[in-house]
Formats: C-alpha cells, sequence, structure tokens
C-alpha cells in the first residue's frame, strides 16, 4: 500500500526534521529555555539512536559518519537561521548567540568523542587497521557490512535481550533493528516487549503500532489503531502517534479526521521542512478526497 510507504518516508522525515520552531526564531523579552532544551534534546536524542546502532553493529563506521555529518550540518542551518538581527516595535533586538555557539561546539565535541571512544576510526581511513575486531567474523574493518552481517548482528542483540528481558529501551532498539530488516512481525514482538515495560511512554506505543500495521498487510486499520489511540491518550501532541492518526483516517476515508491530525502536527513543523511539505501536500489530497466524496 503506497499510503504506508509515505508513512515510513514521514518517520524517517520526523527523526531529521522535526525541530520545535528554530532556536532563536523569536526574540522575546525572556527567552523559552524549554524549546531551546527541546532543540538539544532532538538533536542528541538522533546522536545517542545513531551511537547505539554502531555500537550494536547495525551499521557501519562509515556510514555512522556519514550519517553524524548530516545530523551536524542540520543543526548549523537552524543556527545559522537564527542568527538575525529583529526589530520590535522600532527598536533594533540582536539575536544572543552565545547559546548558540555553544551548542555548535560542544555537539560536534561530544559526537566526535564517543565515536573515537566506541566507533571504528579506522573507516575514516583509506588504509585498513588491524586493531579493532570486524564487525563480523570473516569481514574487514573497513569493508561495507553484508545483508548477513546485518542479520547475524541483530541476532547477537536478540539473544543479548534474552539474557537481560527487562530492559526496554534493548527491545526498542531490536524492534527497530528488525524494522531495518523489513521482519516487522518480530519489530511488533519487541515493541510489544518494550510497551509492557514502558506503558507510560507513548513514542513506545506509537513504535509498536506502525510496526504491527507493516506486519498486518500495511494496514493500521484494528489492533494498530488502538494502540495509536493508546500513544495520543499518553501525549495528544506526540509527532508520532498524529503522524500515524492522520494515516489511519484517510485509510478509513475519515477526511476530515486525517486532516485535522495532520495540521495539529504541521503547526508543530518548519514549513520548508521535508516532513512540512509532505504533510502540506497529505492534506491537499485528503481535501480532495473530502471534496470528491470518495
Amino acid at each position: 500500500m503506497i499510503l504506508f510507504w509515505i508513512t515510513c518516508a514521514g518517520f524517517v522525515a520526523i527523526a531529521l526534521a522535526f525541530v520545535i520552531p528554530t532556536l532563536l526564531a523569536a526574540p522575546q523579552e525572556e527567552p523559552d529555555s524549554q524549546n531551546k532544551e527541546a532543540n538539544v534534546d532532538v538533536y542528541r536524542d538522533q546522536l545517542s539512536e545513531l551511537e547505539a546502532d554502531l555500537q550494536n553493529k547495525i551499521i557501519s563506521g562509515e556510514q555512522y559518519q556519514q550519517d553524524r555529518d548530516e545530523i551536524e550540518r542540520r543543526l548549523l542551518d537552524d543556527v545559522s537561521a537564527g542568527e538575525t538581527v529583529l526589530k520590535e516595535k522600532g527598536t533594533d533586538i540582536t539575536v544572543n548567540r552565545r547559546p548558540v555557539y555553544a551548542i555548535a561546539i560542544l555537539l560536534p565535541v561530544i559526537a566526535t568523542a564517543l565515536y573515537f571512544r566506541i566507533g571504528n576510526p579506522a573507516a575514516m581511513s583509506a588504509t585498513p587497521s588491524t586493531s579493532r575486531a570486524p564487525f563480523a567474523e570473516g569481514a574487514r574493518p573497513n569493508a561495507p557490512m553484508s545483508q548477513s552481517d546485518i542479520e547475524a548482528n541483530v541476532a547477537s542483540l536478540a539473544k543479548r535481550m534474552e539474557q537481560n528481558p527487562g530492559d526496554a529501551a534493548g527491545w526498542s532498539m531490536l524492534g527497530r533493528s528488525y524494522l531495518t530488516l523489513q521482519n516487522y512481525s518480530e519489530a511488533s514482538n519487541a515493541y510489544a516487549r518494550a510497551a509492557s515495560l514502558k506503558p507510560e511512554d507513548a513514542d513506545v506505543w506509537a513504535d509498536y503500532a506502525f510496526a504491527m500495521g507493516m506486519a498486518n498487510g500495511k494496514s493500521l486499520l484494528g489492533q494498530p489503531g488502538e494502540l495509536i489511540s493508546k500513544a495520543l491518550a499518553l501525549d495528544p501532541e506526540n509527532p508520532k502517534a498524529l503522524e500515524l492518526a492522520g494515516s489511519a483516517a484517510f485509510e478509513a476515508k475519515n477526511y476530515r479526521d486525517a486532516i485535522n491530525y495532520w495540521q495539529r502536527l504541521l503547526q508543530k513543523t518548519p514549513t520548508n521542512s521535508e516532513l512540512g511539505q509532505a504533510l502540506s501536500e497529505r492534506i491537499e489530497k485528503a481535501k480532495s478526497a473530502e471534496a470528491a466524496g470518495k
């Protein structure tokens, strides 16, 4: 179902582009420190997930380096967009750049330090290094990871979770790994374990709903929809849940509900971002379908 592949793209866009309105976008007499912290948390979460995938050998060192550079580029884009001098009521107000500079400097430093601690620095060099163990038995340190290598690493993670069944974050990581392999049934089972351990986490319920929907013939109707409702009950403004709720409503031909869910998410999304553009297109498609009475 093409709708679900659009949903997949939306999930990726949420991870990369959903940021509370740009740092320093609107100067006020009392800066909103919570919004600034939220922006930092978004990038920190992305780096943490990336580092976890590297540590568990789901991705190669070369892929880690590329993805980390992309995250840092997005951060710097947001920073440069906020470094402007605004005028309010005829008075020049200069944006305080010090927090921005601190973020721009510290994030790359922290990411680099973590990479050299748990990553594969040899991947940045054309000269192979033998100082680190290969990703999988018989593999070269700088060689691209094969599908069998990734599957072996995911199997190793699954075995580790059998020994640590109370690790909610580990089950979520395993679910995400199974999604990468398009093993949707196992992904759904892993997220079910995570949800049982963290029943108050809306993100986990939304991920569970997505995995179950993919496992159930790429449809969000039925039990996946119930899981989406649980996520929204915990956090009515959860971006993953809102995106999925809109997709489920569209699939059920409840176009007015789909428009409402997606518009709520669009209000929190930079309009010029990939996600913002995708949401606008979906909203227009839902309006057209509603007008046509389909």
